[in-house]
């Protein structure tokens, strides 16, 4: 039987959009999509430090979902852009919680990709009677390895990417891609914060699919040129965190999310995953295993991509029937 192609629903705007003030330094966006009375379904984006974007909506039919995007701390039109005082996973987790609260939500399905599916996790683990469902993509646990294979051992499929990466830098610093490029990146001087950031992001941007981007869906012609200032914030957020491991790496989330038997989950992973290798998907299958686990096997690691797209979007769809 030849498998159903699910593809996205038709573009949407925002009926409402909010920025929620959180103590002294951050304010979060967050808006609401679809139907108003919908059942309610909060979207993570990944990173960590880019944001959510109008294609995010199109996972989820309008006509059935209450569909709530935020942008996290530091991101997209949250302010202060590319701040990391008071950013870490449980800021970010609160800060999803409270804008639940605000909405009036008593539950709702959660839904993240790579970085996002990490959140979802940290949320559902905090906030077990909170969540309804999981949908889960392109997974990442911010283990040590994890973080070894996106900056050295990629290396093995992408020699000339990271040679790209590690050749920016002057030669002394190329032993930690990391902290060299931490120095950059935070520097008081802009043009050399924005170059450096622009090198940073074009890395794993250029690893994300299967196929060169450019024959991929998510590529469009009229694409503009991402202004610095937001180069420089995605970068500093997303260093920020590795450094830290994410501030979730030292846990045994494997061994947690035992605890989350009785919350529908799907967990779908690109076959050719770059950036979050299957094996990370795998393992929590195995430690989930009341989950849905689907493989895609001719996809990499962009929400974006046919055959992950598809999946995505049949994962919202099956969630309809166990919502009555």
């Amino acid at each position: 039987m030849t498998p159903t192609n699910y593809t996205l629903f038709p573009e949407i705007k925002e009926y409402a959009s909010h920025l929620l003030q959180i103590g002294d330094i951050h304010s979060v966006y967050y808006e609401e999509c679809g139907n108003p009375v919908g059942y309610p379904v909060v979207f993570l984006h990944g990173g960590p430090g880019s944001g959510c974007n109008p294609t995010q909506r199109r996972f989820f039919d309008p006509s059935f979902y209450r569909i709530i995007l935020l942008d996290q701390r530091g991101c997209g039109r949250s302010t202060p852009i590319g701040c990391t005082e008071d950013n870490t996973i449980a800021d970010l987790v609160a800060d999803i919680d409270a804008i639940r609260e605000k909405l009036n939500i008593s539950k709702w399905l959660v839904f993240g990709g790579s970085w996002g599916s990490t959140l979802a996790l940290a949320y559902a683990l905090a906030h077990p009677e909170r969540v309804t469902g999981l949908i889960l993509r392109g997974i990442f646990l911010s283990r040590q390895s994890e973080i070894n294979w996106f900056l050295g051992d990629i290396k093995h499929v992408y020699p000339e990417v990271l040679a790209t990466l590690s050749q920016y830098l002057p030669m002394h610093e190329r032993g930690d891609l990391l902290n060299g490029y931490a120095k950059c990146i935070f520097s008081s001087d802009n043009e050399l914060a924005a170059a450096a950031a622009k090198q940073w992001n074009s890395f794993e941007n250029s690893i994300m699919t299967l196929l060169p981007r450019s024959t991929t869906s998510d590529m469009s012609k009229d694409a503009k040129p991402t202004p610095p200032e937001i180069e420089i914030a995605r970068a500093r957020v997303q260093i920020h965190y590795i450094q830290q491991l994410c501030f979730i790496g030292e846990r045994d989330v494997l061994s947690e999310v035992a605890s989350l038997a009785h919350i529908p989950t799907t967990i779908i992973q690109g076959r050719y995953d770059m950036v979050c290798p299957p094996v990370t998907a795998y393992e929590l299958s195995l430690a989930m295993p009341h989950a849905i686990y689907k493989v895609i096997p001719d996809a990499g690691h962009s929400a974006m991509e046919n055959g992950i797209a598809s999946a995505l979007v049949e994962a919202t769809e099956a969630f309809k029937a166990l919502s009555v």
